[in-house]
């Protein structure tokens, strides 16, 4: 690990070739930058490394797993935002919704009804998405397009969560393209929600697109990108697989 003054160089220069990265693919389809939020997948990485990114400006970060994020959250909690962007069990949303201000994986209506019932007892208010499988692969968590209905008109209906949005994962493969129709399908769906008034106005956010497509994901409509590798690259960390 390197010594934490030693940290910032690499880590900005990974940060602005990521970001200079979001913004010559929102130029290519005419979106402003703006609009799209980065969010540093940390699961990986130590206090150092979080502590140099809070530092560099970054205020969005992302972990997967709730008990292996507690020890890392906690200390930064007052300088950035927290995303939960794994697969939540629902005898860990107590725990999760008093780390985190973001969950990107709401999949069930029995996840979504724990954490509203949990948020209402709590006093909080969580911003949501709703995790959607549009790979047809069979292994990743997420409800199915079919089921999204049902789950938006609950979100809807909710007394303490907020709901804002959609989230997906592209296939596993070494070709960022195969992820497109994906990620154009997710847009598609959330417009179609917003269109027939099924959902708030607020309901606008795509969280979709990791290190190996996330220009794609831009150029579909991403506005929460979950970035790991790409900003650790040269930090000697273990993968951050994301």
């Amino acid at each position: 690990m390197m010594p934490s003054t030693s940290l910032e160089e690499p880590l900005r220069r990974n940060l602005e070739e990521v970001r200079g990265r979001i913004r010559a693919a929102c130029a290519r389809v005419r979106r402003d930058p703006d609009e799209v939020r980065l969010v540093a997948v940390t699961k990986s990485v130590e206090a150092e490394v979080i502590r140099a990114l809070v530092r560099l400006g970054v205020s969005d970060l992302g972990e997967n797993r709730v008990q292996a994020a507690a020890p890392k959250v906690e200390p930064f909690q007052r300088d950035a935002t927290w995303h939960l962007i794994g697969h939540l069990q629902g005898n860990k949303a107590r725990r999760a919704l008093g780390l985190f201000a973001w969950i990107h994986s709401v999949d069930s209506l029995a996840l979504l009804d724990r954490i509203d019932r949990l948020a209402a007892e709590l006093g909080q208010r969580p911003k949501v998405l709703l995790q959607l499988d549009l790979s047809g692969e069979g292994t990743k968590s997420g409800a199915s397009a079919e089921e999204l209905s049902a789950l938006a008109a609950r979100a809807a209906s909710a007394r303490a969560l907020e709901a804002v949005g959609l989230m997906t994962m592209g296939p596993l493969s070494s070709d960022p393209e195969d992820s497109r129709p994906c990620f154009r399908r997710l847009r598609e769906l959330r417009d179609d929600l917003r269109q027939n008034g099924l959902v708030a106005e607020t309901f606008h956010h795509l969280s979709m697109g990791m290190t190996d497509d996330f220009e794609i994901a831009v150029e579909e409509g991403a506005t929460l990108v979950r970035v790991g590798r790409a900003l650790f690259r040269g930090l000697e960390q273990p993968d951050a697989g994301v």
